[in-house]
């Protein structure tokens, strides 16, 4: 590889062999270009402002679908997912509350809030039952109104349906039975059992209505075998929370220990690289943004054309990302990387410097940390302002019951192909753009700011997003690689991908 003697470069040797380059990281500059190199290539006006348009008119394409298309679309078999995902919220916190504190604090801080799990769960079955006129929907909202002690709700179902048809009578006497009326005859009770285990398949929300009844009749054998039955089912599912959790206590704990180290150490950059790239990056930004026009142009026009083949294609898929980032890679490599005289390896950082594996698990460690820290944070202020995600946002019916193959298919996709094309393109090349105009503080939020938007979630999922970006353009601007932010992307994923598998699958 060349030297980098450009823009104020510089390898610092002791004279020793075993040296380490180091690559200084020049302060917020205007837009200069290199002290010597080749000359910008020539692209024509009408080209870039016709790729501006295309790429203009492809984010405003995308802001209008995560305008317009409900977010119930979004999801194969919405009923069956809700359905699973809060039977199993409910399943886990029930036998959670009967834990010690300790364990008790342990999945609140790692996980969710019990106390907002049922009154979201009214919410997002009210929206539901207004889209899909499921008669077993109806019935689950009902039951979460009656457990939410909204009996003037379940009251006014019970004097509806009596009139409707089947099965809406017998789902009437189901929850009148359960909530509004306060004793039954054990006869009705265990004719009423029966109705019910036909009607409801055995999860959080039978149980709930089944130990109800059983209450009204004073039936303690059957109400004592319905919460036995309920714990011997959720037993496996509670030993992968505790796990899940644990794993987050440990990271957090080891990355905070790291993040302090770093701290102390804040006045020596060399504890800190990993890589040689460098930051502000050779290319001049005018460039650098003319490519990121016209290759962002010709992935969107890819991501339209596989869009419009309507394949399920296993193999497209696994391709998509790829593909609709080759374009914008391949211009990088002829007009920046190539002509600054670096290739990928060295220009990103993607080769760690002689003895800097330590540094990069470290680094791993501490983004970790910060970014699980940062999700915890978040949802302490999404508690006090009272403010949630819609569920379709994180739920994936693929990791969820996608066969085999499939399952891991999507596990490349979000633990390998996203983290490594979105950093290549988010931090190595829109990031480090920006650097060539604007300090790390102002390209970071910029660029952050833009990864945030493209993943279309809602206020929180794009706060969550943008802490992270914030994270991984730190760690690239410190260390002079994208490793670090690649792998800590990755492992956070992974987190993603096994807290959902482990908990709905």
């Amino acid at each position: 590889m060349s030297d980098l003697t450009d823009m104020g470069q510089r390898t610092a040797s002791s004279g020793q062999g075993d040296a380490e380059p180091l690559v200084s990281v020049p302060p917020n500059q205007p837009d200069s270009p290199p002290a010597a190199g080749p000359q910008d290539p020539h692209f024509s006006p009408f080209l870039t402002s016709l790729s501006a348009l295309i790429l203009l008119g492809s984010v405003l394409l995308f802001v209008w679908l995560q305008l317009t298309v409900p977010h119930l679309s979004r999801v194969d078999e919405p009923a069956r997912a809700l359905a699973l995902m809060v039977g199993r919220s409910m399943d886990l916190e029930e036998v959670f509350a009967q834990a010690p504190d300790w364990e008790q604090w342990l999945f609140a801080l790692t996980m969710s809030d019990s106390a907002e799990t049922l009154p979201l769960a009214v919410v997002w079955y009210e929206e539901l039952a207004d889209s899909f006129p499921d008669p077993q929907v109806k019935l689950r909202l009902a039951i979460l109104e009656g457990e939410a002690g909204k009996i003037d709700r379940v009251r006014a179902s019970v004097q509806a349906w009596a009139h409707e048809q089947v099965p809406f009578p017998l789902y009437a006497r189901l929850l009148s039975a359960a909530y509004l009326e306060p004793r039954i005859g054990r006869e009705e009770e265990l004719a009423l059992q029966a109705s019910l285990a036909e009607q409801l398949p055995t999860d959080w929300f039978y149980d709930r209505m089944a130990i109800q009844m059983a209450a009204k009749a004073g039936d303690r054998s059957l109400r004592s075998a319905t919460k036995d039955a309920q714990i011997s089912r959720t037993e496996p599912l509670v030993q992968r929370a505790r796990v899940l959790a644990g794993l987050q206590l440990f990271c957090m704990a080891a990355g905070l220990f790291v993040l302090g180290a770093i701290v102390k150490s804040r006045a020596d950059p060399r504890k800190l690289r990993v890589g040689a790239a460098p930051v502000p990056p050779l290319w001049r930004g005018r460039l650098g943004t003319v490519v990121l026009i016209r290759g962002g142009a010709l992935s969107a026009l890819v991501t339209v054309a596989l869009l419009s083949m309507e394949t399920d294609s296993l193999p497209v898929r696994a391709l998509a990302i790829p593909l609709t980032n080759l374009p914008l890679l391949l211009l990088a490599q002829r007009y920046l990387l190539g002509p600054s005289g670096v290739g990928w390896l060295q220009g990103l950082g993607l080769r760690p410097l002689p003895g800097a594996w330590g540094r990069l698990g470290q680094m791993l460690m501490a983004l970790l940390a910060a970014a699980l820290l940062g999700e915890w944070g978040l949802g302490r202020i999404a508690e006090a302002w009272d403010l949630s995600s819609h569920w379709t946002e994180w739920f994936d019916g693929d990791l969820v019951w996608g066969s085999g193959l499939l399952l891991a298919v999507s596990l490349v996709e979000y633990v390998v192909f996203a983290p490594l094309f979105e950093e290549l393109v988010f931090r190595g090349l829109l990031f480090a753009t920006l650097r060539r105009k604007y300090g790390w503080g102002t390209a970071g939020a910029i660029s952050a700011g833009i990864f945030a938007l493209a993943h279309g979630y809602g206020l929180l999922g794009t706060i969550s997003v943008f802490w992270s970006g914030m994270l991984w353009a730190w760690a690239y601007e410190k260390t002079g690689s994208l490793l670090p932010g690649m792998a800590a992307h990755m492992l956070n994923n992974l987190l993603v991908c096994a807290t959902v598998m482990a908990l709905l699958r």
